[in-house]
């Protein structure tokens, strides 16, 4: 069966809110290439995909915009060449690599592990929540960042059942992020 990781920037305080963290460096850029480059496919649920589409799609022209870092470049040509599944009811339509899922997240997300291939990842707040519930997801990494953010969207919030978790690896960045890798207990 193919594995689900998860990563997601989170504060101190549990925020996962894509602007409630430092801006991104080289160094976390690096780490974020490597996790898009270690999936074979990634799984966002409809607010992510759009959010990721509007910020990583290549523009119709083919070069990527003159303000765009060297560094964000290796990024976005991973990410934008994946294979991605959106789980939306609300979509019409995909593209950008995509395949758009129209049944329940957890149906979709098990049906995907029992396909041939390699590991799967998923982004997000809502669509990993449904899926830590069900027990879908494999490996939790979490880049965890220096900062109160005081407000926004928490981590997992609303889970249901406690998921105790064991630490397999952690990694401390320059800016004073820490990345952890976890596995379910």
């Amino acid at each position: 069966m193919r594995t689900l990781r998860y990563s997601i920037n989170v504060t101190l305080d549990g925020c996962c809110h894509h602007e409630a963290g430092i801006m991104p460096d080289e160094e976390s850029m690096r780490f974020w290439t490597a996790e898009m480059d270690r999936a074979d496919a990634l799984i966002f649920g409809w607010v992510t995909y759009r959010m990721m589409e509007s910020a990583w799609r290549r523009p119709r022209t083919g070069k990527w915009p003159e303000e765009m870092a060297p560094w964000e470049r290796p990024f976005a040509e991973s990410i934008d060449s994946a294979r991605k599944y959106v789980v939306s009811r609300t979509l019409d339509a995909v593209d950008w690599n995509a395949e758009l899922l129209r049944e329940d997240p957890a149906e979709a997300v098990l049906r995907l592990k029992q396909e041939p291939g390699g590991a799967l990842w998923v982004g997000g707040v809502s669509l990993p929540l449904a899926l830590a519930e069900r027990g879908l997801i494999d490996e939790y990494r979490f880049l965890v960042q220096p900062v109160l953010a005081g407000h926004g969207p928490r981590l997992l919030d609303g889970l249901r059942e406690r998921i105790r978790l064991e630490l397999v690896d952690r990694q401390e960045f320059r800016s004073g992020v820490v990345a952890l890798q976890y596995r379910p207990a």
